[in-house]
């Protein structure tokens, strides 16, 4: 942590750690915007191929808004901490209809300590349904065993329904938080609170106009052109065979990987992408998956100056540094559908031994003591 703490002290030494609130809250009015006016195109344009560009648009636009809301969430787009809250109440339950209490816990408590953990982050644990790692294969028998080797046939299908899943898992964990009284909080009634508003804003209230079967159609359209959307902004940074799978060592200790090396944790099992200028734009940081895992409390606006100083570090200090061509890691994350990659026994075995992007998955599996091969 202490060579952590060097890198902190440099950037704030740039000033990297003021808040551009006024910048990242015009991004988020652009792409409400846009998220907005696509659909009006659609609602007001009848014809096909204006109905195709105002999805389009609306689908970046909503992105940008899950994407912008993620910085928010991690209290980076302001200094107050109750107004980066207000954001991600904003743009989370609101306006895409996702729990935010759900995504401080799955995604701010769990995932960015252990990322990539196999039976700790659930972002990398696909069960029932699929798996993107060779154990769960090699445990798998008869009609299910069959499934995961066929699994890629029906990925793209299933994809469509990743955004309504966030949404699910965010409504039956706000629910059982709701009816504990040990583990419901003030957050959790501003949350709900907030997802009754999404229903009345973007179905009920619709409906009054243009009826309920039209906005149902509208609204499902919507939501699983997000689902797509974010699958190919998200998946990059942890699905591509470069980004390691971990075992969680043991189950009664968790806190083995709080005593771990963070930054090999981190840089292990995390990837960048380019995107380029409107990629960046409607990213908003998860472009730079490995500056914002080491450093989710500054803003995604610093992370291109940022990751040239992180880049060298690693290189100077052993640690992994990937980055990817951005249809390269989409076309990876579903490569993993079709031969899952392996799940390494311990984090100390990823120093010097993570795959490289240009390492195949045999070789990535051939670094592995004792774990079974699928063929």
């Amino acid at each position: 942590m202490h060579a952590l703490s060097v890198l902190n002290q440099e950037f704030l030494a740039r000033g990297w750690n003021r808040k551009p609130t006024g910048r990242l809250v015009a991004e988020l009015g652009f792409h409400v915007t846009l998220a907005v006016g696509g659909l009006a195109v659609v609602v007001l344009a009848h014809n096909l191929a204006l109905d195709a560009l105002g999805l389009l648009l609306s689908t970046m636009g909503s992105l940008g808004v899950s994407t912008n809301t993620h910085t928010s969430s991690h209290y980076a787009t302001c200094n107050r901490r109750w107004a980066n809250r207000a954001l991600t109440y904003f743009g989370y339950p609101l306006f895409l209809g996702m729990s935010a209490t759900y995504w401080w816990q799955k995604h701010v408590a769990v995932h960015h300590p252990t990322p990539n953990v196999i039976g700790l982050d659930d972002d990398a644990d696909l069960l029932p349904a699929f798996t993107i790692n060779i154990r769960d294969v090699a445990q798998a028998r008869g009609l299910r065993r069959w499934w995961f080797d066929h699994q890629w046939l029906g990925i793209f299908f299933a994809i469509a329904f990743n955004a309504l899943n966030v949404q699910r898992a965010g409504i039956q964990y706000l629910v059982a938080c709701l009816r504990d009284p040990a583990r419901r909080k003030a957050a959790h009634g501003y949350d709900a609170l907030m997802l009754v508003g999404h229903v009345a804003l973007w179905l009920v209230i619709p409906s009054l106009f243009f009826g309920p079967l039209p906005v149902l159609a509208l609204y499902a359209v919507r939501v699983v052109l997000l689902g797509y959307a974010i699958f190919v902004a998200f998946a990059p940074a942890h699905f591509p065979e470069e980004a390691a799978f971990l075992d969680r060592q043991d189950r009664n200790r968790p806190e083995y990987f709080r005593r771990a090396d963070f930054i090999l944790l981190q840089t292990a099992t995390t990837l960048n992408f380019r995107t380029g200028f409107f990629g960046r734009l409607f990213c908003a940081g998860v472009d730079y998956q490995i500056e914002h895992h080491l450093f989710p409390g500054y803003s995604h606006v610093y992370y291109p100056r940022m990751s040239r100083i992180l880049k060298r570090f690693c290189e100077e200090n052993g640690y992994p540094y990937r980055t990817l061509g951005w249809w390269e890691a989409i076309w990876k994350s579903l490569v993993v559908f079709r031969r899952p990659k392996p799940v390494y026994p311990q984090l100390e075995v990823l120093r010097g031994a993570v795959p490289s992007v240009e390492s195949s998955e045999r070789e990535a599996v051939e670094l592995l003591s004792g774990q079974e091969q699928v063929a």
